[in-house]
């Protein structure tokens, strides 16, 4: 709970920058944000819990009945964020608590309690996302790129013209998230026909995850300022690009924030030496970890039935997919699941789609990597050829199958395991995994085998009116 002393720190703040209303915001199941609107006046008993929630009645949060108790949003005081375009209200990133203690169905006190596993190992879990999504402009025809004029190629990626189109958005989403000292390096016009990337700085993976979340809010609202929709769905259209959302992971040191995947600051050991990767082998045990609890992580990264339309290699696309499809990684490799780059000291997992609640998916993620580390897993050689050549184990003319391969050489062995096809696989894979009930209790990794089983079932049955149409007449 909050300190009384800070309470009345953080409400001069506030009227000082003219805020009128406040938010205590806490994620359900799908990471979409909830809160009342409280004014000013009661911000005080809001920052010590005042404000309660029947969250039985909102998706994946358990307590259902009429007979449960309300659940306590507190704030976290250190999250505090006026908003940029409108200083009258000010959002907060909070936990829910239950009869006094940390409700265990939160997804932030999922995540917090995660990353206590590396506050133990004396480490802080770091992490950058890079976040995709569409804007588009809801005409009469349906939902159109927002720079309206159509790229002719078949792919828009890093097109300064059609960027310039889309600065009615980008600039005032830039200048907020800068406002707000998230250190934007560089924006472009992604692959997607109205796509866009927005990269910041990485930090700690609870502030992280609570700045995603309200990106995803701030990128709603301006774009709604323009007269258009900012959409985070992972697959809208089946011939152009998924958004994805690649968790680019590091753990540092707690005493000196020395980041331990640095082969500046830590030794190549023997796994780097025999993978001929420039890596300590703390990264390699981490991607073991993370390769073994593979198939349940895409639950959670990949949440929703469409996601599982962009992790494909091609399909209705002109060219590759750009999404991973086998569950493996690689130097450098843009075709793997996991991504050693060579630019920076992390381990890149190519996966998570912009649908992900961004707690639940780094909860996961850092628990799976430590479990790979705790084991000292070798995740084995690297796959360093192009990947959806391989896909299916069917090689076009002239490429060899089967397994990895160093530079200069032609795979032998087996091709990986694909990543699960469909968000059913995913799930069965969730339930199966002891991991997913040590992270999340087993009561919410019920609660989301439940919500996702659902959101499944209502998607795989509806017949919709193309596929009538296409075999009434013809089956």
């Amino acid at each position: 709970m909050n300190d009384p002393t800070l309470i009345e720190e953080t409400r001069r703040r506030l009227a000082e920058a003219g805020v009128e209303y406040c938010f205590a915001t806490y994620v359900d199941v799908h990471g979409v944000p909830k809160a009342k609107s409280v004014p000013l006046a009661s911000f005080a008993k809001m920052a010590r819990g005042s404000e309660l929630f029947t969250v039985g009645a909102m998706e994946g949060m358990g307590l259902i009945g009429p007979q449960k108790d309300e659940c306590a949003a507190v704030p976290d005081l250190d999250s505090l964020i006026v908003l940029p375009w409108d200083n009258r209200y000010a959002w907060f990133a909070s936990d829910l608590y239950y009869h006094g203690e940390p409700y265990p169905n939160c997804s932030r006190t999922i995540l917090k309690r995660a990353l206590a596993r590396a506050t133990t190992r004396r480490l802080v879990f770091k992490l950058g996302v890079e976040a995709e999504f569409y804007v588009y402009r809801k005409e009469p025809d349906g939902y159109q790129p927002l720079t309206r004029q159509r790229f002719l190629g078949p792919c828009p990626a890093y097109d300064v013209y059609q960027n310039m189109q889309a600065m009615p958005f980008l600039d005032p989403m830039v200048r907020h998230m800068n406002t707000l000292g998230w250190e934007v390096y560089s924006f472009d016009q992604e692959g997607g026909h109205g796509q866009i990337e927005l990269d910041f700085a990485y930090t700690d993976a609870l502030t992280t995850c609570d700045r995603l979340i309200f990106m995803r809010f701030m990128a709603k609202q301006v774009a709604s300022s323009i007269g258009a929709v900012a959409s985070f769905m992972p697959k809208p259209f089946s011939n152009d690009f998924r958004s994805g959302a690649h968790f680019n992971m590091s753990l540092a040191s707690a005493a000196d924030d020395v980041n331990i995947f640095d082969r500046s600051q830590s030794p190549v050991g023997a796994l780097g030496e025999r993978h001929q990767i420039d890596f300590p082998d703390a990264a390699f045990h981490f991607v073991g970890g993370l390769l073994a609890h593979a198939p349940a992580l895409t639950a959670v990264c990949c949440p929703t039935y469409n996601s599982y339309k962009g992790l494909i290699a091609q399909g209705d696309m002109p060219d590759m997919s750009w999404a991973p499809v086998l569950r493996c990684y690689g130097r450098n490799n843009r075709s793997a699941m996991i991504r050693l780059p060579m630019n920076r000291p992390c381990v890149e997992n190519r996966s998570p789609d912009i649908s992900a609640n961004f707690y639940l998916a780094a909860a996961l993620s850092v628990a799976a990597g430590l479990d790979g580390m705790e084991r000292t897993t070798d995740p084995g050689a690297p796959w360093n050829e192009n990947l959806y050549d391989l896909v299916d184990g069917r090689a076009k003319e002239g490429v060899a199958t089967g397994g990895p391969a160093t530079a200069g050489q032609a795979p032998a062995g087996p091709t990986p395991d694909r990543l699960p096809r469909t968000l059913i696989e995913a799930l069965d894979a969730f339930q199966s995994d002891p991991l997913v009930a040590e992270v999340y209790g087993t009561e919410f990794r019920d609660i989301f085998l439940r919500q996702k089983t659902k959101e499944w079932d209502q998607a795989f049955y509806r017949v919709s009116s193309e596929e009538r149409d296409q075999q009434v007449e013809y089956v």
